[in-house]
């Protein structure tokens, strides 16, 4: 009687996960802008890999630091190699969960939070960002706006070129998700 029971548990927390729905992309869009007096940095990647699980609100997201790409080679090169040191942290990564209770099969616009570690250059913090989820038509559209300092992911601005590069740095995100298959 108790492995029926064990083993009815099990089946039943297998048929959960089987029937967790997966939303993904791996062509999600984040930019960032820097502003300064002397200069404006403004770089895009179109190759953010996103996971969302509609059954927990669980959400990751993953950025090549390589694929951001910039209007002045010089500036991406200098990004790479002398900032976010890509070779030794090619990844950018946030893991985290949405805060809010969403009706994923209903078509809407949803105010949210989420709240995660959010890894840069090897430093995580844990962060909460506003956003937005908006539901259309079985596609679920991710966007948010945030900051981000320089200094919490000890990213090193040689004082040569502080002038330059803001102490803090715009965020933008804005991606679709599809069911995964």
């Amino acid at each position: 009687m108790k492995n029926t029971i064990i083993m009815l548990v099990a089946l039943i927390g297998l048929s959960i996960s089987a029937s967790a729905q997966i939303y993904h992309t791996a062509s999600g869009k984040i930019s960032f802008f820097s502003k300064t007096p002397v200069e404006d940095i403004d770089a895009k990647s179109n190759s953010t890999v996103v996971l969302l699980n509609t059954n927990n609100n669980e959400v990751v997201f993953k950025v090549q630091n390589t694929s951001f790409k910039f209007p002045n080679k010089l500036m991406e090169e200098h990004f790479n190699e002398k900032y976010m040191e890509s070779e030794k942290y090619p990844n950018s990564i946030f893991s985290g969960k949405i805060n809010e209770t969403i009706d994923y099969t209903k078509d809407g616009s949803y105010d949210i939070t989420v709240t995660g570690k959010l890894n840069i250059h090897g430093v995580e913090q844990l962060r909460t960002f506003n956003g937005k989820v908006v539901v259309k038509d079985q596609s679920i559209q991710l966007i948010s706006d945030f900051k981000v300092k320089v200094a919490d992911h000890k990213i090193d601005i040689p004082k040569l070129v502080v002038a330059k590069i803001a102490e803090v740095i715009d965020v933008h995100v804005d991606t679709t998700l599809i069911p995964k298959k």
